[in-house]
């Protein structure tokens, strides 16, 4: 029999900023249907996939994605007051690398085998908005690793093998191949997907539908 739980998979990218205001409205969302129980699932997207693995200057990323510095920082403004608006920090000024983040990926991955990817996610993303840290220094990605409990060790050994970096890969491909093409990206039970960093009730609409739909699939087993 199905499962009465609503997963909800989330396709989105550590430095993509609506993805990291999308996190907060998505759990805004949940906490307005908490009669429905769900399962909250990250996976990988690759935003940025011809930044370098070790990294590159934001300044040369901006100027070579947006065609300048000042070119982003239009449309920067308008992101940094929505991040604000729902009680986060977009410190676009502290950033001073743009990393890859293939390996960010990794460690929301292994962070999930004891289920904490959501909270090793929002610490990268924490870590690069709000405080400007460097997400292609593997220092930087084991002590945020350790500050998640996970075995810091372990971690740093794992980032220095090649371990799982072709499962995620493969991920980020299925997620192009389904015709995600910009995150974030919620889908509902399996059922239909959501693009974008829409408002809570939106969200918690589309939770409600889900649930329903289950429900009945449920009953009419």
């Amino acid at each position: 029999m199905a499962s009465s739980t609503l997963a909800i998979d989330v396709v989105s990218d550590v430095v993509c900023p609506w993805c990291f205001i999308g996190k907060r409205l998505l759990e805004t969302a949940i906490a307005l249907k908490p009669e429905i129980v769900v399962d909250v699932r990250f996976h990988p997207y690759l935003l940025n996939p011809w930044v370098p693995r070790e990294g590159m200057s934001r300044e040369a990323y901006l100027i070579t994605k947006f065609g300048s510095v000042e070119n982003y920082n239009k449309n920067g403004d308008r992101i940094i007051a929505a991040a604000a608006s729902i009680g986060l920090s977009y410190a676009r000024d502290k950033i001073k690398r743009q990393p890859n983040t293939l390996d960010c990926h990794r460690l929301i991955y292994w962070a999930g085998q004891t289920d904490n990817s959501a909270r090793m996610k929002q610490r990268l993303m924490a870590l690069y908005f709000s405080e400007g840290g460097d997400l292609s220094d593997r220092d930087v990605l084991v002590k945020a690793a350790a500050d998640c409990g996970m075995d810091p060790e372990q971690v740093r050994e794992q980032l220095g093998s090649d371990q799982d970096i072709d499962l995620i890969e493969a991920e980020v491909k299925s997620a192009k191949e389904a015709g995600i093409d910009g995150v974030p990206c919620f889908i509902f039970g399996g059922l239909f997907a959501v693009s974008g960093a829409q408002p809570p009730q939106v969200l918690a609409q589309a939770i409600e539908r889900a649930a329903a739909e289950l429900a009945s699939r449920i009953a009419a087993e």
